[in-house]
């Protein structure tokens, strides 16, 4: 056993009796810390428009901060933009996350001093607990790949701004930096084709053990890899121990991750956003991901069907209950307040409190961590029929998630009244629409993660025979225009012009 190995498993323990010693506390935890952020934020602009100095309880909170989203924080973002102080936290954001809106096209997300301790330490608490539980420790002595966004930053209103993950590769901790691949340099590059065969040369002759990034990324790198030695990943990495993935749904990757890699390895699945790092898996042997109640974050949580009223049902963690589909609004220590990160969550667990992610607020397409909503298909598609006088039906997305060596694709089911006169043409039209509005899925394709999307033509009354086939043809039964798994898809494929 080497030093760092042998060091880690005393660190482990001592951060992971930390860990449970939160569990039994997550309730008290929270109060005081909303009572902490109240304190701060009322010297704010934000604090004084929403009269924190009046706030006594969590009641009276919810009176006086009302739910938003994005665009309706944007007046107090743009304030920060422009270089101003003490808008929703004190002092300037340290950073600003930016990130591919719903509605809102790009968005600034500030991360504060305080709160991008939350980033950082949730992520190595969530290793951590892993070395703690299962006593392997072995993994801190090899390399460790940590797929991410250029760490290169701009600057918006004299503040360093890029992605979440850029940033956060500017603080891996000074133990792990040696370990740390591929290198900054290689971080850089934007075109994810030329990324990976640089990952590929400085990492196949390594002695990995970890792997970061999110599952499509990681499943590319795995091809790679495989390409260009023949081999299984167990043959090219026989110490890789830990495969470490969040941003989407893994079940779907799974399989082939492991069929690539060629025996079982541990899995550690996390919660992290711009706005912040919710949750993360801290037992191999349990499911869920526990809540980070302890973190800078105040946690309340709005009955899933309720979050388009006019006055939803608001609650604490206090008062949630196991097996309802609540959306996530957060507080947090960089001046968030009551705000809605549209994605929906439940508990399994109370004791502790342990969440499952069950998605977005609308229907939205993001298998491979791209966000993408309707209003985005919907114009992309409509703007590309207007330019070619087409008219369409009916139309739904879903993700085609590659099983073999090609890339994925968003695979669009349309019926047209008259078809476009060339297709292909047609769909490039609507990918490059759909590529400026949504800057995630931009990226994908231009990074050569993602095949651009592919059309296929459903006969006449299709859609209306497969609402027929389910007994929801008339009243208010629609079609989703998206949805992230390939129920509708599959089913659709009987309706399919050949």
């Amino acid at each position: 056993m080497k030093i760092k190995s042998f060091l880690a498993k005393p660190f482990a323990n001592y951060i992971y009796k930390g860990v449970k010693k939160g569990m039994l506390t997550a309730v008290q935890d929270q109060e005081n810390l909303l009572k902490e952020l109240l304190k701060v934020g009322r010297d704010t602009d934000f604090g004084k428009d929403h009269q924190f100095n009046t706030i006594g309880s969590y009641v009276d909170f919810k009176k006086q901060v009302p739910i938003r989203d994005y665009e309706q924080f944007r007046p107090y973002i743009d304030k920060i933009k422009e270089g101003k102080h003490n808008v929703l936290w004190k002092g300037k954001p340290i950073y600003l996350a930016k990130t591919s809106g719903t509605t809102s096209g790009v968005k600034y997300i500030p991360i504060s001093k305080d709160s991008i301790d939350n980033h950082i330490n949730t992520a190595r608490n969530a290793l951590l607990s892993y070395i703690s539980e299962s006593g392997n420790s072995a993994f801190t002595d090899g390399k460790m790949i940590f797929l991410s966004g250029s760490p290169e930053l701009e600057r918006v209103g004299g503040i360093p701004t890029g992605r979440l993950s850029g940033i956060v590769n500017h603080h891996i901790p000074s133990y792990l930096r040696k370990n740390q691949l591929p290198s900054y340099e290689t971080n850089c590059i934007d075109d994810w084709e030329t990324k990976l065969d640089k990952i590929v040369e400085e990492t196949v002759n390594e002695n990995m053990t970890l792997i970061s990034g999110i599952p499509p990324w990681v499943q590319m790198y795995f091809d790679r890899l495989r390409t260009k030695t023949g081999k299984q990943v167990k043959d090219i990495f026989p110490n890789l121990s830990v495969l470490v993935h969040g941003g989407v749904n893994f079940e779907p990757y799974r399989a082939k991750l492991m069929d690539s890699i060629g025996k079982p390895v541990a899995t550690i699945e996390s919660f992290p956003a711009s706005e912040g790092f919710f949750a993360f898996q801290d037992s191999q042997s349990v499911e869920g991901l526990l809540l980070n109640t302890n973190s800078g974050i105040f946690f309340e949580f709005v009955p899933a069907s309720e979050i388009q009223s006019p006055n939803p049902k608001r609650i604490s963690l206090k008062d949630v209950e196991v097996g309802v589909n609540y959306a996530l609004i957060i507080n947090n220590n960089a001046g968030l307040w009551g705000y809605n990160i549209g994605d929906t969550i439940k508990f399994i667990s109370t004791n502790p409190y342990r969440i499952l992610v069950t998605g977005r607020i609308k229907h939205f397409i993001s298998a491979f961590g791209e966000h993408v909503i309707g209003e985005e298909v919907e114009y992309s598609l409509m703007k590309a029929a207007e330019h070619s006088g087409v008219h369409v039906t009916e139309f739904t997305v879903a993700p085609m998630i590659s099983q073999t060596d090609g890339k994925s694709y968003h695979e669009w089911f349309v019926e047209f009244s008259n078809e476009p006169g060339n297709l292909e043409h047609f769909a490039r039209e609507v990918d490059t629409n759909l590529r400026g509005k949504n800057i995630y899925y931009d990226d994908l394709i231009t990074g050569n993660i993602l095949m651009p999307l592919r059309i296929r033509p459903v006969k006449k009354n299709g859609f209306i025979d497969y609402m027929k086939s389910l007994g929801k043809l008339g009243g208010q039964n629609k079609v989703p225009r998206l949805s992230n798994d390939r129920n509708i898809a599959g089913a659709l494929e009987k309706y399919v012009e050949q």
